[in-house]
């Protein structure tokens, strides 16, 4: 065990110690780190993966993409599960404190991150926790993705301890409690990796849209029902959907779940100790660097997976590319078309493409590692997003033509900070804020789960 400076010490603690002041795990049942010390040492281990990337700054098109969702103000790639309470803490996507007269961002927005939320959902119900501004349970969160978020208090049995969850496998015809334990591991997972939306008739609670299925087109057809939007785009006007990382929906139809293979046995892979006892690895990680424990049965050659992982992520990353260059155009298209005068009943095919399309190009490229997963739905959802958005652009043509619009401004957004500057985001003042944030409420009165890593 290595050795901690004072603040982790410290941090750690807090983690171990319950209510009590015992040694005991979150859950508040046994000491976790002895009862299982090798699956909580590579837990632990999460910390090394500590790297991420701007997303909106290597890929400039998705602030317009987003302009009007807090996604354009800031997007990182994920780090390991011990940055999840700092990194939603830290973000300019959860803002500030609300003021007085203002809503503020839901609780909801904890669900995945802590095993604190289905404590405070137990006390505070479903819906009062959901009413509950994000800052206001701020306090209440001590603690980073742990063994009582997938597993029953002190045993090695999994649970499905967030309600959403639940209701979402049963939607589907998958009920946890009648899965084997191989599809009930990769339902734990799916508990947080899955695509979601807050139900604002219902005070905001977490809500997996499933009701017709778990595809793409099912979704939709339930926000199409729903007349559901999360936002307004600012540009184009077009009510907007937003996928949220659907990792298990694309595992779910793929080859390797037809195989039995899931999100464990490629992330979570069995290890063997010194003493020649295996385990399973609880330092979620990619599936590659374990080639021999995870992928061998299977795959042949590591040389060979690798090549053919990098072709798929590219041809995947091009179709994507051409999605993202049609519709910033038709944004830019329609919000010159309402300019020039454009009615609804004008408007409407081609708001309903761009709708769909920037949806279905969402759910593909928000999905980490569909590429892995399931390359060939992501194919086919990229191929169909190029047809709708085309067909938007089409009818805007039409309609531009019609209004006598001879000229469309395309701004400049070869940079993030020109694309942020094209949709009115002040980043430097909205770093501001957050900093004092930070500094005045997080540093002095949150957990230091809340900063670390920061």
């Amino acid at each position: 065990m290595k050795i901690m400076s004072p603040l982790n010490l410290k941090l750690w603690l807090f983690i171990l110690l319950g209510a009590s002041g015992n040694a005991v795990a979150t859950d508040g049942t046994t000491d976790i780190a002895k009862s299982y010390p090798k699956q909580y040492k590579t837990w632990e281990a999460t910390q090394e993966q500590s790297e991420r990337e701007d997303v909106l700054a290597n890929n400039p098109r998705n602030v317009i993409l987003w302009a009007g969702s807090s996604y354009a103000k800031e997007y990182h790639t994920p780090r390991g599960h011990q940055f999840a309470v700092a990194d939603v803490s830290h973000t300019l996507r959860t803002g500030v404190a609300p003021k007085a007269v203002e809503k503020g961002l839901s609780a909801s927005c904890w669900t995945c991150k802590t095993p604190d939320a289905p404590r405070l959902i137990g006390e505070l119900g479903f819906e009062g926790y959901a009413a509950k501004n994000f800052t206001d349970l701020g306090t209440e969160i001590k603690n980073v993705v742990y063994c009582s978020d997938c597993h029953e208090s002190g045993s090695e049995k999994l649970t499905l301890p967030r309600p959403h969850a639940r209701d979402a496998m049963a939607k589907i015809h998958q009920p946890f409690e009648q899965q084997s334990a191989t599809v009930q591991g990769a339902q734990v997972c799916g508990q947080c990796h899955v695509t979601y939306y807050f139900r604002p008739e219902k005070s905001n609670v977490v809500n997996i849209p499933w009701i017709f299925g778990n595809t793409a087109d099912d979704i939709e057809k339930y926000y199409d029902t729903r007349r559901f939007y999360e936002w307004i785009h600012p540009i184009s006007k077009t009510p907007m959907l937003k996928a949220r990382h659907p990792e298990y929906e694309h595992w779910n139809r793929s080859k390797h779940a037809e195989l039995g293979v899931t999100c464990v046995t490629c992330h979570m892979p069995e290890a063997i100790d010194e003493n020649g006892k295996v385990f399973t690895n609880h330092k979620v990680d990619k599936a590659l660097p374990y080639f021999k424990s995870s992928c061998k049965g299977c795959h042949s050659s590591q040389e060979k997976m690798a090549q053919r992982l990098t072709d798929l992520k590219h041809e995947i990353n091009a179709k994507a590319k051409d999605v993202e260059e049609l519709l910033v155009k038709a944004h830019y298209e329609a919000k010159a078309a309402w300019g020039a005068g454009a009615t609804w009943e004008q408007m409407n095919d081609a708001i309903m493409d761009i709708r769909h399309s920037q949806w279905r190009w969402d759910f593909a490229m928000s999905s980490h590692g569909i590429y892995a997963h399931n390359p060939e739905e992501g194919k086919q959802l990229l191929n169909k997003a190029i047809e709708q958005a085309k067909s938007a652009r089409s009818s805007l043509s039409k309609i531009l033509r019609q209004l006598k619009v001879e000229h469309v401004y395309y701004p400049d957004i070869s940079s993030k900070a020109k694309a942020q500057q094209a949709v009115g985001i002040d980043e430097a003042e909205l770093v501001r804020e957050k900093k004092a944030f930070i500094e005045e409420e997080i540093n002095k009165h949150w957990d230091p789960v809340t900063q670390r890593g920061y």
